[in-house]
């Protein structure tokens, strides 16, 4: 199975030249699933700290049309999250789009609140749960960018039978917590961990870091985006994630 991650420029129209390129660069690697980074299209919201519902209504609109635009590339299955009304916030709503067909996921559950990352103003889950789903011939789970950071939940998905976990993201400059966050989630799940960022920095100079990463059920890396190459294709094999979850540490019970 052939798995597309990437690094998505920050303020990405649905539309236009970049958008164009991109897609363009997807359909040449030819992937059976596409990984995008967290709340690809337009401004980063949680950069600010005061919730806005009309710039909260823009985002909503946008991923809409974002959707249509997912639902266009020459790809089998695709994996993002966008924002969706919940009560008096938003929810951040991780989804398949397969065919042309809407699969919600997911709701992030976990929310950092300091500069540039106020989530825990604009965002609530409207659903809980951290189920694996079946999702282009793969058994998967999902943990949206903070998420990755709590362990427990990467080992159940594995103990719930996960072969692969993305994670969209959104995150800073600083990467190396997040390489050992994918390992660690790779290494206790047994699982394949894909994760794709937010890349570049913003008119008002918040800086997101990119570098998607791809790392193998025993938490070796097997891939991880470049400056010269933002998207990314890697193969994995589902049954490497069966056999690893037999082994050291998957097997060890609590």
């Amino acid at each position: 199975m052939r798995i597309c991650m990437m690094e998505g420029p920050v303020d990405l129209a649905p539309e236009g030249a970049t958008w164009e390129g991109i897609a363009d660069r997807i359909s040449e690697l030819a992937p059976d699933l596409l990984v995008t980074n967290e709340m690809p299209f337009g401004p980063w919201l949680a950069a600010l700290p005061d919730y806005d519902p009309a710039l909260a209504a823009e985002s909503v609109r946008i991923h809409e049309a974002g959707l249509a635009a997912l639902a266009a590339l020459d790809v089998p299955a695709v994996v993002s999250s966008r924002p969706v009304p919940a009560g008096g916030r938003l929810a951040n709503e991780a989804f398949a789009l397969q065919g042309g067909r809407y699969t919600r996921l997911h709701h992030k559950q976990y929310f950092p609140q300091e500069p540039g990352f106020f989530e825990a103003t604009w965002f609530e889950p409207a659903l809980a749960g951290f189920d694996v789903v079946e999702v282009g011939g793969i058994r998967l789970g999902v943990q949206l960018c903070t998420e990755l950071m709590f362990n427990e939940r990467a080992r159940r998905y594995g103990r719930d039978g996960a072969e692969l976990i993305v994670v969209p993201r959104a995150s800073g400059a600083s990467i190396g917590r997040w390489m050992t966050a994918g390992a660690m989630a790779a290494l206790v799940s047994g699982c394949y961990v894909v994760s794709s960022n937010r890349a570049g920095r913003t008119a008002d100079g918040q800086v997101f870091g990119g570098r998607a990463f791809a790392f193998q059920p025993d938490g070796e890396l097997l891939a991880q985006s470049t400056d010269s190459e933002s998207i990314v294709v890697i193969d994995v094999d589902p049954a490497r994630s069966r056999t690893q979850q037999a082994l050291y540490p998957c097997y060890v019970r609590e």
